[in-house]
């Protein structure tokens, strides 16, 4: 789910000073990447620069270098960083994850603690895939995003996690569904129900729940249990009246009583 807007984002909200310290590194050479023990200032002004030029899997094995070679100095606290936002950038999910876990195990307190998690959720948010797949990644997304939100609420970085929780958690109810449907066109009325009930109680506030009354409606009705259609197909009018899915609920309701009227006209009807 990698759009320009977020990565332009991502860009925007790296923390200032980790960038601000390549000015005052010492210019110098570093090549590509022999491994030559170099003072750390060179090192990292050559990962920067790198890293300016889009070269960003060069940039993040520089980076790794600062803190391999100069583990204690502050630049490596800085280095793990800029390293995870480099990998982030050459789409290595798996490596950035690592980079800004491993930060946050070394220094849970720092100030770049936020955003160490806010690239973590963009990792998972950014693998998530359509929703006929596996959703693992989507689930470790919301996870993330919402640890994010819990510990550093007031951030900029939570402001937009939270943004893309409401995107996850419709991806995650679109899931729901998508299985549910299944479970309809195989009869399956009960497991059918199950899910669209999911979708109603555990994520009302996505786009998913109007359809997942409608299908309530038409799940209980086929179930022989008119009661629950109705409390369905009510709640469907009370908070979406103007629908397509509502109209729907309402003419299989009205279709369910015509049925109900005929049965008792044919049990009234006195026997000749």
């Amino acid at each position: 789910m990698r759009t320009p807007t977020t990565r332009a984002l991502a860009l925007a909200l790296l923390p200032v000073l980790a960038l601000s310290m390549a000015g005052c590194a010492k210019k110098g050479g570093g090549k590509d990447l022999p491994y030559v023990a170099r003072d750390v200032g060179t090192l990292y002004s050559t990962a920067k620069q790198k890293l300016d030029q889009h070269q960003y899997k060069l940039a993040a094995a520089l980076f790794d270098e600062v803190e391999r070679q100069h583990p204690y100095s502050v630049w490596a606290r800085r280095a793990q960083l800029m390293g995870a936002f480099s990998y982030y950038l050459n789409r290595d999910y798996t490596e950035s994850i690592s980079s800004a876990q491993r930060f946050l195990a070394v220094h849970p307190g720092n100030r770049d603690a936020p955003y160490a998690y806010y690239l973590i959720g963009l990792c998972y948010y950014e693998q998530i895939q359509d929703v006929t797949r596996d959703q693992k990644i989507t689930q470790q997304a919301l996870d993330s995003l919402g640890e994010l939100t819990r510990r550093y609420p007031n951030t900029k970085y939570a402001a937009d996690a939270r943004l893309k929780i409401d995107l996850v958690r419709d991806h995650l109810a679109g899931k729901e569904m998508e299985i549910g449907r299944f479970y309809e066109t195989r009869g399956q009325w009960l497991s059918a129900t199950l899910r669209f009930r999911t979708v109603v109680d555990q994520y009302q506030t996505t786009t998913h729940v109007p359809e997942a009354l409608m299908r309530l409606t038409e799940s209980y009705l086929a179930l022989g249990v008119p009661e629950e259609a109705e409390k369905a197909a009510a709640v469907l009018g009370a908070n979406y009246p103007g629908t397509d899915w509502y109209n729907h609920a309402y003419k299989l309701m009205q279709a369910n009583q015509g049925k109900l009227k005929q049965a008792e006209t044919a049990t009234a009807k006195p026997a000749s």
